[in-house]
């Protein structure tokens, strides 16, 4: 199905700043909303029901996937994390942009079931600076920084396999970067078309 709006998909190894990037972009950017996924694991630090994600259980997520309600699921750390498909649906059937923060795994899902959607993903400027954000973000344990170091050596190896590669070294040439990947997907001939009907009916393009 084509639909009018944008399908933008961000990925990340943990402690890359693709959640930094995606906030700040939707504060420079009113067209684009967020998808908040669904996920097992326990809110950390300031997050909220319903804003960073929605936080259930086991046994209702296991009720969701046998309900077929999300576009896609994965196994991330030991924790479960899913998006939900009429959200995403009903978003970019109405015109607007959506952007999902999520793993390599449920960006690959997407692009399956969307073959339009952008994916991008987020690369850090070396292991070392990675180490480094994950320690100074102050949210694990040393021995969960080593298995998301670990992780991320395999998550690396997939960003081929992505539209869009940011290497997130400096916070706001990595934000310039997000910002144009969006503004280029509005500018293509389709879009302008949707955008501005009246334009091209004036100029006799048909």
């Amino acid at each position: 199905m084509d639909y009018p709006g944008n399908l933008f998909v961000v990925a990340a190894p943990s402690g890359t700043g693709k959640s930094s990037l995606v906030k700040a972009l939707m504060e420079v950017d009113a067209g684009v909303k967020p998808s908040v996924s669904h996920t097992t694991r326990a809110p950390r630090g300031q997050e909220k029901d319903g804003r960073e994600y929605f936080f259930i259980d086991n046994a209702a997520f296991d009720a969701m996937i046998a309900r077929g309600d999300f576009l896609e699921w994965a196994l991330v750390h030991g924790n479960r994390y899913g998006t939900s498909r009429r959200a995403i649906e009903e978003r970019i059937g109405s015109g607007g942009d959506v952007v999902l923060e999520i793993d390599w795994q449920g960006a690959l899902q997407i692009k399956r079931l969307f073959p339009d959607a952008i994916l991008v993903f987020v690369l850090p400027p070396s292991l070392d600076e990675l180490r480094a954000r994950l320690i100074r973000r102050g949210e694990d344990a040393p021995d969960v920084i080593e298995l998301r170091l670990r992780n991320a050596s395999d998550e690396l190896e997939q960003a081929e396999n992505f539209d869009f590669v940011i290497i997130n070294e400096i916070f706001e040439r990595a934000l310039f970067d997000l910002k144009a990947i969006v503004h280029a997907q509005r500018l293509k001939y389709i879009a302008q078309r949707r955008a501005r009907p009246e334009t091209f009916q004036a100029l006799n393009i048909h």
